[in-house]
């Protein structure tokens, strides 16, 4: 009778010690899946029609957990890779890393924010996306396309070989700082690029929202050149929001300094997400204006519906003039699902 009780209570503690484990750390998976039917020209370009993935936002899959190590005080990492849902392949386009979104581990605690180390999202790709009504959408979001595909910003979304640190919250501000390392390159003569670094700072109380940020760029590793013909960029931008309840307006304007062509490209977007239902009409304009150069004025309307809180329908249309070019149109009809 007491082996008998000597095996409850032993199989009692492996049960209270497995969860507190539990208790103590996590992993989850998580993702996003979209989908579309629609047409796209861009501006001087022949007419495309067909299912395309991630027309409102990049379809994504990725783990993230957490230990709890005391103290307030936690181990973190993130694992995010893109994926193309129409085919099934990894990655942005060809040759795109497995995990290019985020592969990053690092420390975290209330009192003195977050380092992370590995391949982080910069500050710059976080605003813009934060302070514009179509959000990552690098189909139809026009600062989103302005920055990150037309030619104007170096360097990608993310950076290699980074660190990143994230404040906590101070009385609705924030602030973070990016650097990452300079990477010999195997082109050339022993030629490297240099280093990369940001830093930004934000604002959110209320119905209000702010952000400023900068970076510069002497790495861009998605042009693996060597140095001599590396193009630097400087980054500055200055973004605004503010929640009506009826509507939620928004305002980014930045420049984009590529020091090596000695070319100047200012970017302005306004726009709006006006509540309409168990979903919102989605509206925005934006421009840039080169130094040297054609301008270029992006316009993007469309309605978003809720189906549930992961699943909703879409339709966007978008119009993308380049002067002296004909004039680029784009729709879509689509579903995203998030797990």
């Amino acid at each position: 009778m007491m082996k008998n009780v000597y095996r409850t209570g032993f199989a009692a503690l492996l049960a209270v010690t497995a969860l507190g484990a539990q208790a103590q750390s996590s992993v989850t998976l998580f993702g996003l899946v979209d989908m579309s039917i629609g047409s796209n020209k861009a501006p001087g370009g022949l007419r495309q029609t067909g299912v395309d993935s991630g027309k409102m936002t990049t379809s994504y899959f990725g783990l993230r957990g957490s230990e709890d190590l005391g103290g307030g005080l936690s181990a973190v990492f993130r694992l995010e890779g893109f994926l193309q849902a129409d085919t099934g392949a990894s990655g942005r386009f060809a040759g795109d890393t497995l995990f290019s979104r985020t592969a990053s581990v690092g420390l975290s605690s209330k009192s003195f924010g977050t380092l992370m180390l590995g391949r982080n999202t910069t500050p710059l790709f976080i605003s813009t996306v934060s302070f514009n009504p179509f959000g990552d959408s690098h189909g139809y979001s026009p600062s989103t396309r302005h920055y990150f595909t037309s030619g104007t910003v170096t360097g990608d979304s993310a950076w290699n070989n980074s660190a990143l640190y994230t404040s906590p919250e101070f009385g609705g501000f924030k602030f973070g700082v990016i650097g990452a390392a300079a990477a010999t390159q195997s082109t050339g003569a022993g030629s490297s690029n240099g280093s990369n670094w940001g830093a930004n700072l934000g604002y959110a109380g209320g119905p209000l929202s702010a952000a400023l940020v900068y970076q510069s760029v002497k790495k861009d590793e998605t042009r693996p050149v060597p140095a001599s013909v590396q193009n630097d960029t400087r980054t500055w931008q200055l973004n605004g929001a503010y929640d009506f309840t009826v509507a939620k307006a928004f305002a980014q304007y930045g420049e984009v300094k590529n020091t090596t062509t000695d070319n100047r490209y200012r970017i302005s977007e306004l726009g709006a997400r006006v509540p309409v239902g168990e979903g919102a009409v989605l509206a925005a304009w934006g421009r840039v204006a080169p130094k040297t150069g054609l301008d270029r004025n992006t316009v993007s309307l469309g309605y978003d519906y809720n189906l549930s809180k992961r699943t909703d329908v879409y339709a966007v249309a978008m119009r993308d003039k380049v002067d002296t070019l004909s004039v680029g149109s784009s729709y879509s009809v689509g579903v995203r699902h998030r797990f």
